[in-house]
């Protein structure tokens, strides 16, 4: 058979081109105010890093006011008022788990507000618990200590890399996302074009909106300031459908260029969670608890010392979400 080279080109291009695209996506699950409670289920149980933490249920949680909603905005929270004793209990916090589990998809955090202090490690992120590592685990939010800006990371079973992408706003900082490498840092990307994506600055701009976009080609995670005025119209709103091709160039971009995503990542679940000083990375190593990079954060004392003895160090320690929609 006779091929155009013109034509093969041109096609080679287009398939090039479409791991890199977009797609149109229908909205699955409206989740807003009261109706977190029916999404998702308070997971009391030991911290999976050893944190100075304690995650209560459901009840004992709206019991401390360390949860609440109404019709149209969910919070949840640590505890600002117990100054804890050595050899006690961690400072009582909340980690919730989704009902549902997703595989190809797009999920919007439409977030006011994030949990920031010296000793905080806050989370928002996507993993299968029962199969990982080789059900795979997308960080979308994180951080510890206020340090701006926020990084978004993958980790995951062996044999998965990424490259140093040019398709992304953010920065990478690591590139092998096997957790049984690096002292488990995953590939890791910074957001740098905005250090208003974590902590104090993300939360005197009222938020924004955090998405993350899973297919078998790409993972990419995008962030927009509250009165960005390039924010796409159908993620900001909830609209019935999106489409990802108009919502321009992500901050963190993960192609399949050198990692089968299929192979590498589960049906997964949505995770939120506040822990504190975690003296083992829930994804290995150790970061908030570290002394090194607690004292480069400019916080005083030490982690735990600091958490034990300051409550009211804890105020703005905590999450207020608007919603979570979550599209197939």
């Amino acid at each position: 058979m006779k091929f155009n080279v013109v034509n093969v080109s041109f096609a080679l291009a287009s398939l090039a081109g479409s791991a890199l695209a977009g797609a149109v996506y229908t909205l699955n699950d409206k989740i807003v105010g009261e109706g977190f409670y029916n999404s998702f289920n308070f997971e009391a149980i030991p911290d999976p890093t050893d944190g100075r933490v304690t995650y209560v249920n459901q009840s004992t949680a709206q019991m401390l006011n360390l949860t609440y909603a109404t019709s149209n905005t969910f919070i949840m929270r640590a505890d600002d008022t117990t100054v804890l004793t050595p050899s006690g209990p961690g400072r009582n916090s909340v980690r919730i788990r989704s009902n549902s589990q997703y595989t190809q998809h797009v999920v919007v955090f439409d977030m006011q507000h994030m949990p920031e202090g010296c000793g905080t490690w806050p989370a928002v992120w996507e993993t299968n618990e029962s199969n990982w590592p080789a059900g795979g685990e997308v960080d979308i939010v994180e951080g510890v200590n206020n340090v701006e800006p926020n990084q978004s990371t993958l980790h995951t079973s062996p044999n998965c890399t990424m490259p140093n992408s040019t398709t992304q706003l953010g920065t990478t900082v690591s590139t092998n996302c096997d957790t049984a490498v690096d002292g488990n840092a995953g590939c890791g990307v910074q957001l740098t074009e905005d250090y208003n994506s974590f902590g104090p600055g993300f939360n005197s701009i009222n938020g924004g909106w955090y998405a993350m976009e899973r297919t078998n080609s790409y993972i990419k995670v995008w962030f927009w300031e509250r009165d960005d005025e390039s924010a796409p119209f159908d993620a900001t709103t909830g609209a019935s459908s999106i489409d990802t091709n108009l919502w321009g160039t992500p901050a963190a971009y993960f192609p399949n260029t050198d990692c089968d995503l299929a192979s590498h990542f589960d049906a997964n679940n949505i995770i939120i969670n506040l822990t504190f000083c975690e003296l083992i990375q829930r994804t290995g190593g150790d970061w908030a608890g570290n002394s090194a990079v607690y004292a480069a954060s400019g916080c005083p004392s030490d982690c735990v010392t600091y958490v034990d003895n300051n409550p009211t160090a804890f105020t703005n320690a905590y999450f207020q979400f608007s919603s979570i929609n979550v599209y197939t």
